[in-house]
């Protein structure tokens, strides 16, 4: 009986192989189950992923899966190319300085609509088909995020000599009051959080995705902030993958050139959150189905991990 069934395919026992190994791969992630539990994951969402239908269902399933295993997940998503084709849509002129956009008051109230309206509840419907219960806020709910107009320069060519760049109502995160999150998370609840913000002066400001993860991560004191890409992780120079950093790896590979680019500020916002309370941060490929999963559940990790110096 025992060879026969090995002959065909089966194990000892009766049962398919394939069994066992999601058995043996359940084994594998009890350990980060039990690390984890009660802790916070920040996902940064973005990029292509949004636009496509069954990477936009399989973030879902795994953000559902860290909840159901006792994880709190907050979800903080962009939306700059939605933002584009809408003020495209209503013939609104967009303007890019050091490729950045210049956000008037105009454009801003598009980027609110966009980020807190549209896309801000489709992430909340793919989440709830996937069997969760998701809530959409943007930072001005409950007073979460509190923000200051960015501050930015660049030097003119000719002169060489410092300029300020004016880019409107685009923010940064100042204050971070976290009992919004806290108090969906405690009542099973996924916060789906839009990068709004408001400031003491009343006004509404757009704030980059990646800062705005970084920031609610650091309040949270979260165990991972994860910033899904387009890209396997942070490569050097030779195309490998880096599958951990430290800050001062990252000072090092910047001075070098192995660093440049998007990854820059990328690296900057997990920096940041992991000298100001993040546990850790992870670069990862959001392209790759269910990368969440491999990153936080198995001993190989899948992308790029920053953790502070020793």
């Amino acid at each position: 009986m025992g060879e026969a069934a090995i002959a065909i395919g089966m194990t000892s026992t009766g049962l398919d192989p394939a069994i066992h190994a999601k058995a043996e791969t359940l084994i594998e992630a009890l350990p980060f189950f039990q690390r984890y539990a009660g802790r916070s994951f920040v996902v940064k969402y973005g990029g292509n992923a949004m636009g496509d239908e069954r990477a936009a269902r399989e973030f879902a399933e795994d953000v559902v899966l860290l909840k159901a295993v006792g994880i709190n997940p907050v979800v903080v998503h962009g939306g700059g190319p939605q933002i584009g084709a809408m003020l495209k849509k209503l013939g609104v002129e967009t303007r890019f300085v050091d490729g950045l956009r210049v956000t008037d008051k105009q454009t801003a109230d598009v980027a609110e609509m966009v980020l807190s309206g549209a896309i801000n509840k489709a992430i909340v419907g793919s989440i709830a088909r996937a069997g969760g219960k998701a809530i959409g806020i943007s930072g001005k709910d409950g007073g979460l995020v509190i923000a200051t107009k960015l501050q930015r320069t660049r030097k003119d060519p000719g002169s060489n000599i410092e300029q300020a760049l004016d880019l409107g109502f685009v923010g940064e995160p100042t204050e971070v009051d976290t009992t919004i999150l806290e108090t969906a998370t405690s009542a099973g609840m996924i916060p789906v959080v839009a990068p709004i913000g408001v400031g003491r002066d009343g006004h509404t400001y757009n704030i980059n995705a990646d800062t705005m993860a970084g920031a609610l991560a650091a309040a949270l004191g979260a165990a991972r902030l994860l910033l899904l890409t387009d890209v396997s992780g942070v490569l050097d120079k030779e195309g490998s993958l880096l599958t951990s950093l430290t800050p001062s790896d990252i000072s090092r590979l910047r001075g070098t050139g192995a660093i440049t680019g998007g990854m820059i500020p990328k690296l900057q916002t997990c920096v940041q959150a992991v000298e100001s309370g993040c546990e850790a941060a992870v670069v990862l490929d959001g392209r790759v189905p269910h990368a969440m999963l491999l990153e936080f559940f198995t001993a190989r990790g899948a992308g790029t991990l920053v953790s502070r110096d020793p």
